[in-house]
């Protein structure tokens, strides 16, 4: 979504909650437009203009919605529906019953999310060895609880801006511990907290947007 596509899309929320926006000032306009432009980079106008739509005629407090919002409603909107944490064990438990000799042919039949918990075949093969009563009560707690959080998690780096990933993966990969025979490697933490601030914090104005704000400047009577 480009600079005059989210201007239209907050002249929509301007229009939905007119007491909110009254009093803003031309520099909130800008700062405003320029953010949501970067945080909705990825997304296409008429997904993001969705998602604003379903959150306005399903808000029942009258409150514009944040940034956050909207992300969790274009998820919604564009992602098949999660599995429950039950659901993610009944392919577990469905996998187990056949693991004890065939469990590299079980784990690839796991949904991505549920190997990631799971870990490996040989895993699947030494919970399929376990006493019933073990796997159905220790086993099965865990591995929900481990699958609601990896999930959270999954769902909040999606929403990060393809920036972020970037560093945090950068970061991940910096922090690693050298492979045998690789020499060591280091990486200044101080240095990329500055990035980091200096790219979201510090950022000239109109640094990061371009082309105009005119629908919502319009919108807002400024």
């Amino acid at each position: 979504m480009n600079i005059d596509e989210t201007a239209a899309v907050l002249a929509v929320l301007q229009t939905a909650y007119p007491q909110f926006y009254r009093t803003i000032t031309r520099q909130q306009v800008d700062a405003t437009i320029g953010l949501w432009a970067e945080l909705f980079a990825e997304e296409s106008f008429e997904v993001v203009k969705a998602a604003v739509k379903a959150y306005i005629v399903t808000d029942t407090k009258g409150f514009p919605p944040h940034i956050g919002a909207i992300k969790e409603a274009i998820r919604k909107l564009t992602q098949p529906e999660e599995m429950t944490e039950m659901e993610a064990w009944g392919h577990v438990a469905k996998a187990l019953r056949n693991s004890g000799y065939h469990s590299a042919a079980e784990f690839e039949k796991l949904p991505p999310v549920v190997q990631r918990i799971v870990g490996s075949p040989s895993q699947l093969r030494e919970w399929a060895m376990m006493d019933t009563g073990t796997v159905q009560s220790v086993v099965q707690s865990n591995f929900m609880r481990s699958y609601k959080a990896r999930a959270a998690g999954e769902r909040e780096l999606l929403a990060l801006p393809p920036q972020v990933r970037e560093m945090m993966g950068g970061l991940a990969a910096g922090m690693a511990f050298p492979a045998p025979g690789e020499s060591g490697r280091s990486y200044d933490l101080q240095q990329v907290e500055a990035d980091i601030v200096g790219r979201y914090l510090h950022a000239p104005p109109g640094a990061q947007r371009g082309g105009n704000t005119a629908a919502w400047q319009a919108a807002s009577g400024r």
